[in-house]
């Protein structure tokens, strides 16, 4: 539909209490500066900080470029998105109720604001499903996996809110259609439950598999990883379909709980798989994300520049065939930005073709 025209009550609600250090610090890093906040400038090419945010008059200015505005201005630069994008989206996350000028308009837009506020749910409570039934007799094979091969403590485990999807057909959609009566449409759409394709009904996507949520940047649950328990189950590694919420090449696992040490070590490491992640967190060494099974893109890469000032970027993927791959694809991807010095890349190898999981557990 084309963009609504947005009540002015709703703008100013918004305006009010969207605050601007709070906007711009998730794509800049932000330091204190007196009053104001400073960082690098997003809009250009910019060596020393030149951006300066101030929470009292809610604007930005960069002193180099000219940039200069509102919070609604920063997202609508940056992002290059609507007007009225905008202020729905911040409306969604400030929770303000939102009014349109055209009544005829307001069925449809409170359709699309509800619809992703409802994925977030039913993927919000299928996570807790999943991390009730790995405390559950089903669950026992994949808790002592987690415990004794992957020597996770049990608080690493509730950190990650890490679960065990059973193995029945039907068991989640059970729970989230007849029990709880979510539309079993939005349950689809949550990635969830897959029609059948001979005759009617649907069948649950991951079955018999460990679980590991994955959240976006804000925190907020958006899908999920399965890793197969039995050698012989393909594929190893599956994960949610791309949905509303979830798209893989625009996600980095473990972002939600690494961007804080990012910006306060001033870098961060690439590895690539969720147990790599894991256990670097476990071992204290908590600026680390990955990819999801997709080489690392420029798009990714972005998103981690925001948190680190000096641009330092650690690739710390497999020694083996496929790690160096990776590595190479991953290079490939980010060689511009290098070239321009957008990016301080550095490489990281681990001997005898250890992944990082494997040579914290033998040295930890």
């Amino acid at each position: 539909m084309s963009s609504p025209r947005i009540h002015p009550d709703t703008i100013d609600d918004v305006r009010q209490r969207a605050d601007i250090v709070d906007i711009i610090s998730e794509q800049v890093v932000l330091k204190k500066q007196g009053k104001d906040f400073v960082g690098l400038c997003p809009f250009h090419d910019d060596k020393s900080p030149s951006f300066s945010v101030s929470p009292t008059k809610q604007f930005y200015y960069c002193f180099s470029c000219g940039a200069g505005g509102n919070a609604f201005k920063f997202l609508m630069e940056l992002n290059q998105r609507s007007f009225a994008d905008v202020v729905l989206d911040l409306a969604r996350r400030y929770q303000v109720p939102v009014k349109t000028s055209e009544p005829a308009q307001q069925q449809e837009l409170q359709r699309k604001l509800t619809l992703r506020e409802q994925l977030y749910e039913i993927v919000a409570i299928a996570a807790k499903f999943y991390e009730h039934a790995l405390y559950q007799s089903d669950g026992q094979r994949a808790l002592r996996y987690l415990r004794a091969q992957r020597e996770l403590s049990d608080e690493t485990i509730k950190h990650f809110l890490l679960g065990y999807a059973p193995p029945g057909w039907q068991t989640l959609y059970g729970y989230l259609v007849e029990q709880k009566h979510y539309p079993v449409h939005l349950v689809e759409q949550a990635g969830l439950i897959v029609p059948r394709k001979e005759g009617s009904g649907y069948y649950d996507r991951f079955r018999d598999r460990l679980m590991i949520p994955i959240h976006d940047a804000q925190n907020r649950l958006i899908g999920f990883g399965g890793r197969a328990l039995d050698a012989d189950t393909q594929p190893k590694y599956l994960n949610s379909p791309e949905t509303e919420l979830f798209d893989k090449g625009k996600t980095l696992y473990g972002l939600d709980k690494a961007k804080a040490a990012i910006a306060q070590q001033d870098r961060a490491i690439v590895v690539e798989g969720y147990f790599d992640v894991i256990a670097l967190h476990a071992a204290g060494i908590t600026c680390a994300v990955a990819a999801l099974g997709t080489a690392l893109n420029a798009s990714q890469v972005k998103q981690l520049l925001r948190y680190t000032e000096s641009k330092q970027i650690i690739f710390n993927f497999d020694a083996d065939a496929a790690g160096i791959k990776a590595a190479e694809r991953g290079i490939g991807e980010v060689s511009d930005m290098a070239y321009r010095g957008d990016v301080q890349l550095r490489i990281l190898t681990i001997p005898d073709g250890k992944d990082p999981d494997d040579y914290l557990r033998l040295h930890a």
